[in-house]
């Protein structure tokens, strides 16, 4: 297996931490005035989902997972699976429904997705920066509510409700950012 340095850590790279795959959601270089310097990380464990912090020396020799990355299209969900099927070969795959977490308020059947995949095991999704999804219930904005930074809220295709811009109605297509799952921009 390959090994990297911390200097190649970076947010969305899967490494071994623990005898386990994990995979970098954020890090911090810190160089304090005195002492050496060091990568502070939020690591996620590709198996169980649980999120932790941990503190590399700057440096420091990290061993990479054999993580693979796949596009695959969700088909479906059945109970606690999530139905993936790999538009080249049809190859379908499983994944959990705990691995995804709240995301599937937004994912969309027919959408592609980044599936992580290890001994060719789904073992998690790679969320999107942002989703388009379509607006299909809105109430109209109240006449002369129009105070900076009015909202209303709506429903999107996927069944999620959110607030959203007054100016937005049945139909529009929008912008969602997954991370905050918070209105971006009418597309």
């Amino acid at each position: 297996m390959s090994t990297i340095t911390t200097n190649d850590l970076k947010k969305g790279v899967c490494i071994i931490n623990a005898d386990a795959p994990h995979l970098v959601v954020e890090k911090t270089f810190v160089s304090p005035g005195k002492g050496s310097a060091f990568c502070r990380t939020k690591l996620k464990n590709l198996k169980s989902g649980n999120v932790i912090e941990f503190t590399y020396k700057s440096g420091e020799k990290i061993e990479e997972a054999p993580v693979e990355v796949k596009e695959l299209q969700y088909l479906y969900r059945d109970n606690d699976d999530l139905s993936f099927i790999n538009p080249r070969t049809y190859e379908q795959i499983t994944l959990k429904l705990d691995m995804v977490g709240d995301l599937i308020s937004l994912m969309k059947e027919g959408e592609i997705y980044q599936v992580y995949l290890l001994d060719n095991q789904a073992i998690s999704l790679r969320p999107p920066l942002k989703v388009r999804l379509k607006v299909t219930h809105s109430e109209a904005g109240a006449r002369g509510n129009t105070v900076t930074g009015a909202t209303k809220e709506v429903e999107v295709e996927t069944g999620y409700k959110l607030q959203v811009p007054l100016f937005i109605k049945e139909g529009d297509t929008i912008s969602i950012n997954v991370e905050s799952k918070q209105y971006v921009e009418r597309v």
